[in-house]
């Protein structure tokens, strides 16, 4: 490994470089990813540019691989938390500059549930997609979610529960929304242990999610047939 440690980012050119985050990236270096990051933009790439080629594609990669089961939970948090440090320097540069999100989204475990590992996994790689994330955490009420939607109208709302106990809770978010006459402007994604897609037909939600990777793919399709949607009108 005595190459690798050697290794100066600041030789490789940008081809190169990125590849290099992308390994970075899949094997949870967080330094390296920020030095990376801090390299590209010293040589002219907007903060777009370093997110979309060097980060998101990276988690694209890691994203595949916990789906086709070849990463497990704590390569992929030590994947996404590689990610949150080249985030945190891109993030106030990108709100500078008004760089296309791909679209935002409110998540939540639902009241009762105080379960956040799958919730967090979600929420990186919504972020690591490009999407801006707002995270109420665990045990929300029916009032945090719809105060949080009204707050930062979202493109997307998603629900987590582990226990069979607190899944019957997403129904009555989803009803609350009805009642409120705003059902349809939100895709609601539903997702758990538990949960399955006949659960998530029955309490109205738009989809059920598996895992984060298919999270962030589910997320991803409707955020394109909405473009579609609107190119045509």
């Amino acid at each position: 490994m005595s190459d690798e440690d050697d290794l100066d980012l600041k030789t490789l050119d940008d081809d190169e470089l990125t590849a290099q985050m992308h390994d970075d990236l899949y094997d949870g270096l967080k330094e390296e990813i920020e030095e990376g990051v801090n390299i590209l933009l010293g040589r002219g790439w907007t903060p777009y540019e370093v997110l979309t080629k060097a980060l998101v594609e990276g988690m694209r990669i890691v994203g595949i691989d916990f789906r086709d089961g070849i990463l497990f939970v704590p390569e992929v948090l030590l994947a996404a938390n590689a990610m949150k440090g080249g985030m945190f320097i891109l993030r106030p540069l990108l709100v500078e500059t008004g760089a296309p999100q791909v679209g935002s989204m409110v998540i939540g475990t639902v009241k009762g549930d105080i379960h956040d590992i799958g919730k967090n996994l979600v929420s990186m790689m919504m972020e690591g997609a490009g999407f801006e994330v707002v995270d109420l955490g665990i045990n929300n009420p029916v009032e945090n979610y719809i105060g949080a939607i009204e707050e930062h109208k979202p493109d997307i709302l998603g629900m987590s529960a582990l226990l069979t106990t607190t899944m019957p809770y997403m129904k009555v978010v989803i009803e609350a929304l009805k009642e409120k006459g705003v059902r349809d402007d939100y895709v609601v994604l539903v997702g758990g242990a538990p949960l399955n897609e006949a659960f998530a037909d029955a309490i109205g939600a738009d989809a059920y999610c598996r895992d984060a990777a298919m999270a962030v793919e589910t997320a991803k399709d409707f955020m394109a047939r909405k473009h579609n949607q609107m190119g045509a009108a």
